[in-house]
């Protein structure tokens, strides 16, 4: 897993930058009026997301279109894959100890 990725996503604005890319690819401007922050500052997350990996810029004249790279997302969703799993083998080892738990007749502690 790629610590750079989840340093990138942590701060709100990023993931709300990425958020918004997710639909599909837009302008700068598009970016800073729908977050309502000033240009400079989404530049400046979109380049910490770019060194990231996490989004690619297309210069197209004057504007430069952003949209998200698949592979940090795919590496994310293998990394997280790894907890779910093990998750779910901790689920089925309870579910299994409690069927055997209400399999057992209950005592009641004499010795009839």
């Amino acid at each position: 897993m790629n610590t750079a990725t989840l340093s990138a996503l942590a701060e709100p604005n990023r993931l709300h930058i990425v958020e918004l890319l997710r639909t599909g690819p837009r302008p700068v401007g598009e970016i800073a009026d729908e977050l309502r922050l000033q240009q400079p500052q989404v530049s400046k997350h979109l380049r910490v997301l770019s060194e990231a990996g996490i989004v690619e810029v297309r210069p197209i004249a004057q504007r430069r279109i952003y949209q998200l790279r698949p592979q940090p997302f795919r590496e994310l969703d293998t990394w997280i894959e790894s907890f779910r799993r093990l998750w779910e083998e901790r689920f089925d080892r309870l579910d299994d100890y409690l069927q055997m738990l209400q399999a057992t007749p209950p005592t009641d502690g004499s010795n009839e």
